[in-house]
């Protein structure tokens, strides 16, 4: 089955896709708001990529504090992904996430991206660090939204 996932974020908002059996997570697109007259366009975009990438499922980061409570980040979250799932007829999943726009710095610092390129995949690979995550879950472990 083929994922999308999601790091959705204020200002821009990364996706990641899985290959078709679900096994592993690559990087998309990345959706910055700024090239959007307003948050319903995005929602808009997001959905036909969705759509464009194949997908049988979302896989949306769902931003916790480290001892597991909900921040306000977290409720945007939920408030988004519930726009998509009106506007996708898939299942919607959410992937606990810490840390991961930080692991993915990390990643890209080590596969040498300059500095003047980083912001251009960071949310990228953010989404492919939520996407990896819960693709490596056992199947009665994830969460539907």
């Amino acid at each position: 089955m083929k994922y999308v996932g999601i790091d959705y974020g204020l200002v821009r908002t990364g996706l990641a896709v899985s290959d078709p059996e679900g096994r592993m997570a690559f990087p998309l697109t990345t959706f910055s708001l700024r090239d959007f007259p307003d948050r319903k366009a995005l929602l808009a975009a997001l959905a036909a990529r969705i759509a464009e990438a194949g997908a049988a499922a979302v896989v949306m980061g769902l931003p916790l504090h480290a001892d597991g409570s909900e921040s306000e980040t977290t409720r945007q979250v939920r408030n988004v992904t519930k726009r998509i799932r009106r506007r996708v007829a898939l299942p919607v999943y959410f992937m606990p996430e810490l840390l991961s726009s930080a692991e993915a710095l990390r990643d890209i610092r080590q596969a040498g991206v300059r500095a003047d390129k980083r912001r251009a995949v960071l949310d990228q690979q953010a989404a492919v660090r939520i996407l990896a995550s819960f693709l490596s879950l056992p199947p009665d472990m994830r969460r539907l939204a």
